[in-house]
């Protein structure tokens, strides 16, 4: 039994240790703080024991005693506890007094140590703590000392004698307050400083000013916690180095209503180009279960998705079969409605002979024309359009759609929806997600009527755009390319 005190970094997941997330996927209570990265848990076992333990400066508490019996009692129980903070456990964040308590109980405890904000943050907007010409040394701080203390433990007049670069950490609402007693124990009041508030995140702001000006000019820009301050020469570098403001959606909200395994990997990609991003599902797909069939009976093979592909696959390993069933005749052609789709064969071993450059069932089924079919495969969603085999059909082969997989509809709640109301784009990958989503908001004019500044509409292609008009919903964009890469790319430009 041993309880580990894990840092979950500054909030970025990217930013989490290979050891953190090794530890959430075996531990059987993980004891949580406010400030962890939204998807730190995702990789927690189901039946693991989650307790929220968090504190947030001015707001709800959790009593540091509460926590810490918490700790003990259920490390004398369980086999892996975890206790999971956000940043490092032993830079302000208690960690050590939560280790002596482990100790005095007789609790065996480990330490993964986490990034820390004063570190991530500064280098996310841009400012190096250190630097050969600017910083030989860096001074980290806490703006939140021990209220049942009788004095402040800092000496001021060392702090503003210190020749490097000070970093405050719980500081925003004392700014005004240290900044005066730096500057009254003789730092430069003209010294650079900056206020970076959400530190790693997709809603990063900074605020540069001087030491004399920070606190009011971050009361007027509304600076919350959680924020660090930074003083010192460095903070200049900030309009010369800020890299993540220049990602071309910085700043930018976009909800995602795909399907949860598919929609966290566009959520993914709009993450890395800065976008902050709002996971509303409004389906998932099934497999469905059932014999794969003989391959080696047909003469083309199609699949109008990626996820054809995976449940395919599905049935060929639930039979023992791999990519060997797919027959190595030159007779044998495999078509792939796009390059997502192409991509997913691919990783399977199996290349695509026929790839349209638009991935909509037209494209594809007109990419097929020209070719002599007497037999051909269509494995797709069970509620799929029949483009595709239609025009086999029409143009003579002998057609076996087999409904791989299906679409259920995942309901949203209001607080979901009321948080895509307040993104900038809302995004829809399938007619389905249109149809789901509006049926969701109550329909179209609900969803109008919700205010003025809703989120412009974002399609895949003409299908989904379609769709969009027939529900009362005029698409704003559509992507050129009719998969998520020609998305991504409609966001980027709009």
């Amino acid at each position: 039994m041993t309880v580990y005190l894990v840092g979950a970094g500054p909030g970025d997941p990217g930013l989490m240790t290979a050891r953190a997330l090794e530890l959430i996927a075996l531990a059987d209570v993980i004891i949580h703080d406010r400030l962890i990265p939204v998807s730190a848990l995702d990789g927690a076992r189901a039946d693991a024991q989650l307790i929220y333990a968090g504190k947030q400066g001015g707001g709800e508490q959790v009593p540091q005693a509460e926590i810490t019996r918490l700790l003990v009692e259920h490390g004398r129980v369980a086999d892996i506890v975890v206790r999971l903070k956000g940043g490092d456990p032993f830079v302000f964040g208690r960690g050590g007094e939560e280790a002596e308590a482990l100790v005095e109980a007789g609790i065996d405890f480990q330490v993964v140590p986490g990034v820390t904000a004063g570190i991530a943050a500064s280098a996310y907007a841009g400012i190096p703590v250190t630097h050969r010409d600017l910083a030989s040394s860096v001074a980290f701080l806490t703006g939140h000392e021990d209220p049942d203390k009788p004095g402040s433990a800092l000496d001021w007049a060392a702090l503003a004698a210190f020749p490097g670069t000070l970093v405050v950490y719980m500081g925003v609402r004392h700014l005004q307050a240290i900044a005066a007693r730096l500057i009254a124990a003789g730092r430069a009041a003209d010294e650079p400083a900056a206020v970076v508030q959400s530190g790693t995140l997709p809603g990063q702001r900074t605020l540069v000013a001087t030491l004399a000006t920070i606190a009011a000019r971050a009361s007027e820009a509304r600076i919350g916690a959680p924020a660090i301050a930074i003083f010192g020469p460095v903070t200049a570098l900030h309009g010369q180095l800020r890299w993540l403001e220049r990602r071309p959606l910085h700043g930018v909200s976009v909800a995602v209503t795909r399907a949860r395994e598919q929609g966290s990997r566009l959520a993914e990609r709009l993450q890395a180009l800065g976008a902050a991003v709002i996971l509303a599902p409004v389906i998932r797909t099934k497999s469905l279960p059932g014999p794969p069939p003989d391959l080696g009976s047909y003469d083309l093979i199609c699949f109008t998705s990626p996820t054809g592909v995976e449940a395919l696959f599905e049935r060929l390993d639930a039979a023992g079969l791999d990519a060997r069933a797919f027959p190595g005749s030159e007779r044998t052609r495999v078509a792939a409605i796009g390059p997502a789709t192409a991509r997913a064969l691919a990783a399977r071993g199996i290349r695509a002979d026929i790839v349209p450059a638009q991935a909509v069932g037209e494209a594809l089924a007109e990419a097929l024309a020209g070719l002599p079919v007497a037999r051909a495969l269509v494995a797709r969603a069970r509620e799929a359009r029949d483009v595709v085999p239609e025009s086999l059909r029409a143009h003579g082969a002998e057609v076996d759609v087999v409904a791989v997989y299906e679409t259920v509809v995942e309901p949203l709640d209001e607080q979901t929806l009321e948080a895509v109301a307040g993104t900038d784009y809302i995004t829809f990958t399938a007619a389905s997600t249109v149809r789901n989503f509006l049926a969701a908001a109550g329909g179209a004019q609900a969803w109008l009527a919700r205010g003025s500044a809703r989120p412009r509409v974002v399609s895949i292609g003409p299908v989904t755009s379609a769709e969009l008009r027939a529900q009362g919903l005029s698409p704003d964009i559509e992507a050129q390319s009719h998969d998520i890469d020609g998305l991504v790319d409609a966001l980027v430009s709009a």
